[in-house]
């Protein structure tokens, strides 16, 4: 028993000291990377580390946040030096083609909790072609915050992405490059800008905006330059009730039927939907629409929810004009159509729709009119229309002549159209005046009322 114990010691004592080893050896390479660390962390951090916080330049379009080529705008510079950096000149290159002008230039050095403390820096300058090359009258206390604002900028008329580069200079003379500096997007000059520049530059047009009254309705600059942003709203409007339109005919005729179902429940159905839609205003509508669905959790697109409104409004109003135009046809149709052995869903897809449809599309096109017109209201939800566009361009401007171009996108469409309802009235006058006529043209002397084509003429001609 003694032997065995001492052999059992012996063995605990050799698998320790095995075990030692091993930590021994595993722990080397820990030690190793930790004294690395140290080293690194011992080393002083290097310097010339200033830091790019913006560049970015001033809108000079007429709406939105566009920056145009071919056109004065401002730069503004903010760069921030490190704690052991004392900065003793900036300089800014613009892009190839880019000019600018020193006359207005200020730069600003902050410092002090929330950057409160400002010093305005009077450097000297010099200019190289694109280069900006600003030496301060001394060097500037470490890690103070500088502000350069470049005005009279004016990028290249291509437009583009473009890229501006920079270099700081430290008390001990050393230089730097600036690195980090974000890229501006500029956008390419359009003939609708040439133009608007060719009229910023004429005698007449300077004449004409002296009156406030034409300035204000009718500046010419303003017109140039608002056409092709509020097209883009023009086609939105137009998308809008290509699809609503088609859309609600169907379901206006759906509801006329209804409404003069024989069924009280369609006839209830139908009327509580027509005098609910009808005695609304569209206005309300949208709203309820547009922040109560989200509210109920149903999210959709404002293109898609805008015709499903759109649609429904103008079904409500078919509804009626499709109800009028089936009971304006004479019941006696109908009585000879079945008299003739004709169903009476033959009679009415044979007789009485083509009929209805025909003499309800002037004021179809009517309809169409407003529905286009009503698209306008969809701006107070923020569907990029004709109207919202040219709001827009007005709170930039604090003009209202966007709203007159607005109006002229408008006119566009229902002019012709109310031109087009006149010609269709007309001809469905004439039509109906023929009708009454006997032999040569000359009315009869005495007539019963207006005579209409008869369920056979209409069988005769299908």
């Amino acid at each position: 028993m003694e032997n065995t114990g001492r052999h059992c010691a012996s063995t605990g004592n050799a698998g320790l000291t095995r075990v030692i080893r091993w930590a021994t050896h595993a722990m080397l390479p820990c030690c190793a990377v930790l004294v690395a660390l140290a080293a690194v962390c011992a080393v002083p951090r290097l310097a010339h580390a200033l830091e790019v916080q913006k560049l970015t330049c001033r809108p000079n379009g007429d709406s939105g946040s566009d920056v145009l080529g071919g056109t004065e705008t401002r730069i503004t510079w903010e760069v921030q030096a490190d704690t052991d950096e004392a900065v003793a000149g900036l300089s800014l290159t613009v892009p190839d083609g880019s000019t600018f002008t020193t006359d207005d230039l200020r730069v600003t050095m902050l410092s002090g909790e929330d950057l409160m403390d400002r010093e305005f820096i009077e450097p000297d300058i010099e200019t190289n072609g694109e280069t900006l090359v600003l030496t301060f009258p001394e060097a500037a206390p470490a890690g103070r915050f500088f502000r350069v604002e470049l005005y009279d900028v004016v990028f290249p008329a291509a437009g583009g992405e473009m890229l501006c580069e920079g270099t700081y200079t430290l008390a001990d003379g050393t230089e730097h490059d600036v690195e980090g500096i974000p890229a501006v997007e500029v956008k390419g000059v359009t003939p609708f800008d040439q133009f608007k520049a060719f009229l910023e530059d004429q005698a007449w047009v300077e004449a004409w905006n002296s009156n406030t009254f034409l300035r204000l309705f009718f500046n010419p600059v303003l017109i140039v330059s608002s056409l092709p942003i509020i097209f883009s709203g023009f086609l939105m409007s137009v998308a809008i009730v290509l699809v609503a339109f088609p859309l609600a005919i169907p379901f206006g005729f759906m509801f006329a039927l209804m409404r003069i179902s024989k069924s009280r429940i369609l006839r209830a159905i139908a009327g509580v939907y027509v005098n609910i839609i009808r005695g609304t205003p569209a206005f309300l509508q949208i709203y309820i629409a547009f922040f109560g669905l989200p509210l109920a959790g149903v999210n959709i697109d404002n293109y898609t929810l805008g015709v499903i409104v759109m649609a429904m409004n103008s079904a409500a109003y078919l509804c009626e004009i499709f109800r009028a135009g089936i009971q304006s046809i004479p019941k006696g149709q109908s009585e000879a159509a079945r008299s003739l052995g004709m169903s009476a869903t033959q009679t009415m897809v044979s007789i009485i729709i083509p009929q209805t449809f025909r003499n309800v599309i002037p004021t179809l096109t009517s309809e169409f009119i407003l529905l286009y017109k009503d698209t306008s209201l969809l701006a107070a939800v923020g569907v990029m229309e004709i109207v919202m566009y040219a709001k827009t361009i007005v709170a930039t401007t604090g003009s209202i002549t966007p709203y007159v171009v607005a109006a002229l996108f408008y006119l566009v469409v229902t002019l012709p159209l109310a031109r087009l309802v006149s010609m269709l009235e007309a001809r469905l006058t004439g039509a109906t005046a023929g009708t009454n006529a006997g032999p040569q043209g000359k009315k009869p002397a005495k007539s019963a009322g207006t005579m209409v084509p008869t369920p056979a003429d209409h069988i005769a001609n299908l």
